[in-house]
């Protein structure tokens, strides 16, 4: 993204846990910004070295929110893995959170997407723009096509798209955005537990329906739901998503084309290069 291309005068990275978070404050400073870094309380793992940072708990909207714009930031990218809290047990709540809990308490009935929806509304009423982590780091979302050196076969294929459309059927229904399909049949569909917990599930499954490093089958698709906030929460393929893989005995990966992000793209593609995996990016059939 170019200077004049950027639309804020400073970007506050919400970070949740995983490398994403990083990526998003390293692309933003590439692009000239200087991100402000506001890492949640229990969730946010890596390290923002060389960057301004604060911490809150998820309890804190009020505060965080006054914090960021005492940083400067006039808007924010949220980024990283946030596990649903009990809402029903938080405990020390500040007034902004306090006044939202009712409205949190009735999104959580329809789901995680509307749960979010009503958090960043919260934000956007403050005054902040709210950009997805695609719109920081263009060249981390992949467009169609091999990604890596591997090509699939014909097979892998017909897993993969097979894939993409029982995550984009469990999407509808804002359950999850991963599938594992091998030699088609279904072996997984991720739910609250996440890809890496998906994957090592079907690692456990017998050989006899999965394939193994030895004799690799099978295909991980990761899509957006249908029904989600695309500026929050797009499906992330990093290091460990290729890790998981390999141990489960996959040929390979597939996102959705523009639907995904590639975190630390070189190093996780040569990854999949040096495990046997392809990845692909694809556009999915008409429904």
């Amino acid at each position: 993204m170019t200077e004049n291309a950027r639309r804020w005068s400073r970007l506050g990275v919400i970070a949740g846990g995983g490398r994403l978070p990083v990526s998003v404050a390293d692309a933003e400073r590439s692009a000239g910004g200087d991100p402000f870094v506001l890492q949640v309380e229990g969730f946010a793992d890596a390290s923002f070295d060389g960057f301004e940072t604060a911490i809150f708990p998820v309890t804190s909207i009020g505060r965080a929110q006054k914090r960021l714009t005492q940083a400067g930031c006039d808007a924010v990218c949220f980024a990283g893995i946030v596990r649903r809290p009990d809402l029903g047990a938080l405990t020390g709540l500040d007034a902004t959170s306090a006044m939202l809990l009712p409205a949190f308490l009735k999104a959580a009935r329809q789901g995680d997407d509307a749960l979010l929806r009503v958090l960043l509304k919260s934000f956007e009423d403050k005054g902040f723009q709210v950009v997805g982590a695609d719109d920081v780091m263009q060249a981390a979302t992949p467009g169609e096509g091999v990604l890596g050196r591997l090509q699939p076969k014909p097979e892998d294929l017909d897993d993969a798209r097979k894939a993409v459309r029982i995550a984009h059927a469990i999407g509808t229904l804002d359950v999850g955005q991963g599938a594992v399909v091998c030699r088609g049949l279904v072996l997984a569909v991720e739910a609250q537990e996440g890809t890496d917990a998906m994957l090592a599930r079907v690692a456990a499954l017998p050989e006899e329906i999965r394939g193994t490093p030895l004799a690799r089958h099978g295909v991980l698709a990761k899509a957006p739901k249908p029904v989600q906030e695309r500026r929050v929460d797009l499906p992330v393929v990093g290091l460990k998503t290729i890790e998981g893989a390999a141990a489960a005995g996959l040929s390979g990966i597939a996102v959705e084309t523009g639907g995904a992000l590639i975190v630390d793209r070189e190093a996780t593609l040569q990854a999949a290069d040096e495990a046997g995996l392809f990845v692909i990016a694809i556009t999915p059939d008409p429904e």
